[in-house]
Parts: structure tokens; C-alpha cells; sequence
């Protein structure tokens, strides 16, 4: 069962939600049914797909074992350059399924390892060991650990929560003055998803995505491209909508994954509005360490052009996040470059103030960076045939039509 794709899966989360309401709404601690309603669900939504169960199993025996393992590294070594190696090799370990799950079926076309959610539940185990590595998380619970890695409501399509965060709201989630927010909010973002995904989305690519894909010439391809830009929007938005709301009803307040995207008067302010949970822990995890480290080690001239370097290296990693097939690289060098340019033409004009900051010039900009991150999103697609994308690649950047996303579910 694909997550927020029919009726059936409302439904079952409602059941699971309502004892975890009740006791809340009694004073009482439900984190004992949370992690039970979160083994449930998964079991329900791989059900039929035995290898599925099989490789989140592996999955999380792998991440659990990595992730204690370090931090009684952490614990015996208190410097971080004496156990600098232990903190490579604990990143390698976590990446590994995800990598393998790139990388094989381009070898071995019948390559089964793998779940849906896989990618996301990795970067959630990365941003533990992290924070271990960094001091910040002073110390890993088995049970929140195991809510956090896999909270049922965001497996497959995020928002990528943090470790600290999520732990407030599991430390909270007996709080009974919290309830009924906690309701008003799932009640705005179930019929925000609603209307996206099921009204919106749907349309889209009903009645424009379809016929621009199937239609030949230029402008049919100019077409495609605002379609595709839409209907991205509003199903992925839609995804992340019901996301949040289910983790509402347990008390987890996972942070949004968007602000008005396409209202961004630069693409800088565009990653700040877009997927958002995603472009801020690429942000944190490599681009902030990346200049920093930079700067300490004096490894470029000056702090921009470690920063131009950094945004390569961020969006690059960003790009093949999503699959490693040659458009998706292309997407996030794409950007990269966007941003490097941004950023090279805001010095510039901040001396010759070729464009102000009225109205006019705000609204030129906006619908510039629109046309930008359209056009990125274009490339994104694979429909400019840059290089070989397959439906199972686009399903695992989750943001693919609702029906390739149920066929190609079972490879992760």
C-alpha cells in the first residue's frame, strides 16, 4: 500500500491515530503506542511485499547497530580528530544500503534490495551521527531512536525531521493542552493535501501534463515544462501536507517542507521555500562544513570562492540524491550554478544598482527565478533525454505521478 494514495490509508491511520489521541488527551504518556502504531503501519504498507520487509529489517538492524556503535565511540574517545576516522567509517556503513540500491541495478537489472522511504530514513540516521560526532546530541534512546528513524507518516516522502527536534515532541507528547492545536493543524493540512494532490495534481496531469508530454515540438516541450513544474508542486506539497498532519495526531510536529515556492524573488530565497527539509540539511550537514572547513584549512583565496565551491559540491551530492542517472546531476549543478551567479551578480549590483528594490524589480525577479527553477525542473524530468532516467528513479526523488510511484514502489 502506497502512503496518501487512496482512501484506505486515511482510514487506517485514523484508527491507529485515535487511541494515541485519547491518551494524550488523558494526560498519558503514548510513546509506547506510537512505536506500535508505527511498526503496524509499516507492516500493513509493505504487506504483500515480503522483500521489502526483508530489507527494512536488514536496514535497521544496520543503522541501529551503526549508530550505537558510535556513540560508545564518542563516549570513549571524546576528541573529535582521534575517532575522525570512526566518524568516516560510520557514515560509509549508513550510506551503504542507499548507495548499493543506486548503483546495482545498473549492473544487475534484477536487483530487489530496498524500500520505499529509504533515502529518507538514511539522511535521518546521517543527522544522528552527526550530532554525536558533533556533541550535540549527547545521547541515542533505543525507543526514540527507533520512532525517529521510521515515524510512519513521513517514511516515504519526508519532511526529513531532525533527531533533536523530533525529540521535544517525544519528550511533550503527553502534554494535554497540545491536543486540540495539534487537530486544528491536522484538519488544515489534510484539506490542503486533499486539494493539491487530489484536486490540483490530478488535473494537472490529466488534462496538461499528459497531452504536453504525448504532443511533438517546441512549444509543446515549453509546455511540458510549466506543467511538470505544477503538478511537481502540487502532488509533492500534497504528500507533504498529509505528512505533517498525521504526525499531528501523535503529537510529532514535523517541520513543513513548503513556503511559496514559486513567490522566491531570487533562487536563494527559493531553496529556503523548497523542500525545504531537504535543502536544510544539505545546508547544515555538507555545505556549512564544507566552507568552514575551508576556511580553517585557508584552502582558497578568499570565502566566495569557497562558497561557489561548496554550493558544486552541495548540489551535486543534492542531485544525485535523487537517483544516478545523468539528469539529475545535471540538476543540481544546474542549480549550483544558479546560485554562484546569484550570488555574483547581487556583489555586483549592490555597487551599480542595476536593479533596485521596488516593486518593478521585485516582481522582474520573481518571474525570472520562476522561469529558472522551471527550466530546472525540466532537466529534472529526463524529459530533455540528457541521459537514462527510469520510472524507478523518479519515484525514488518522490516526486512522480501517483501511478509510477505504485508501480515502482517495490524497488524502494
Amino acid at each position: 500500500m502506497i502512503p496518501y494514495t487512496d482512501f484506505a490509508y486515511f482510514g487506517l491511520v485514523a484508527v491507529f491515530a485515535l487511541p494515541a489521541l485519547i491518551a494524550r488527551a488523558l494526560g498519558r504518556d503514548a510513546r509506547l503506542w506510537i512505536l506500535a502504531a508505527c511498526a503496524v503501519m509499516l507492516a500493513v504498507q509493505f504487506v504483500g511485499e515480503r522483500q521489502q520487509l526483508i530489507s527494512l529489517g536488514i536496514f535497521a538492524a544496520v543503522q541501529v547497530l551503526t549508530i550505537f556503535g558510535f556513540q560508545r565511540i564518542c563516549r570513549m574517545t571524546p576528541t573529535r580528530d582521534r575517532r575522525r576516522w570512526a566518524f568516516y567509517a560510520a557514515i560509509a556503513i549508513v550510506l551503504l544500503p542507499l548507495v548499493l540500491c543506486r548503483v546495482l541495478p545498473y549492473f544487475e537489472k534484477h536487483f530487489t534490495f530496498g524500500f520505499l522511504g529509504l533515502s529518507y530514513v538514511t539522511f535521518r540516521s546521517l543527522d544522528v551521527i552527526f550530532g554525536l560526532n558533533d556533541g550535540l546530541i549527547a545521547s541515542v534512546e533505543g525507543p526514540q531512536l527507533l520512532a525517529f528513524l521510521f515515524f510512519f507518516p513521513t517514511i516515504s516522502s519526508g519532511p526529513i525531521d531532525r533527531y533533536r527536534r523530533f525529540g521535544k515532541d517525544w519528550s511533550a507528547t503527553a502534554d494535554r493542552a497540545a491536543v486540540l492545536p495539534d487537530i486544528d493543524g491536522v484538519v488544515q493540512h489534510l484539506f490542503r493535501g486533499l486539494f493539491y494532490k487530489f484536486i490540483v495534481a490530478w488535473a494537472v496531469k490529466q488534462y496538461w501534463l499528459d497531452r504536453a508530454e504525448a504532443a511533438p515540438g517546441a512549444l509543446a516541450m515549453v509546455s511540458y515544462m510549466y506543467a511538470y513544474s505544477a503538478f511537481l508542486f502540487f502532488d509533492f506539497a500534497g504528500y507533504s501536507a498529509f505528512a505533517v498532519g498525521a504526525g499531528m495526531l501523535f503529537g510529532i510536529r514535523t517541520p513543513e517542507n513548503f513556503n511559496r515556492p514559486f513567490l522566491a524573488p531570487n533562487i536563494r530565497d527559493f531553496w529556503t521555500r523548497w523542500h525545504i527539509s531537504l535543502s536544510t540539511w544539505f545546508r547544515d550537514h555538507v555545505y556549512m562544513r564544507f566552507v568552514i572547513t575551508a576556511a580553517r584549512g585557508k584552502w582558497f583565496r578568499n570565502s566566495h570562492i569557497a562558497s561557489h565551491v561548496g554550493y558544486i559540491l552541495t548540489f551535486g551530492l543534492m542531485g544525485l540524491w535523487h537517483g544516478f542517472a545523468v539528469n539529475f546531476l545535471i540538476y543540481g549543478l544546474y542549480h549550483a550554478l544558479l546560485l554562484i551567479g546569484y550570488d555574483i551578480f547581487k556583489r555586483w549590483n549592490q555597487k551599480r544598482r542595476l536593479l533596485g528594490d521596488g516593486p518593478f524589480a521585485k516582481t522582474f525577479s520573481t518571474l525570472a527565478t520562476a522561469q529558472a527553477v522551471c527550466f530546472g525542473f525540466l532537466i529534472f524530468s529526463g524529459h530533455l533525454n540528457l541521459g537514462p532516467t527510469t520510472a524507478h528513479q523518479k519515484v525514488k526523488a518522490g516526486l512522480h505521478a501517483s501511478a509510477t510511484r505504485a508501480r515502482a514502489a517495490k524497488h524502494g
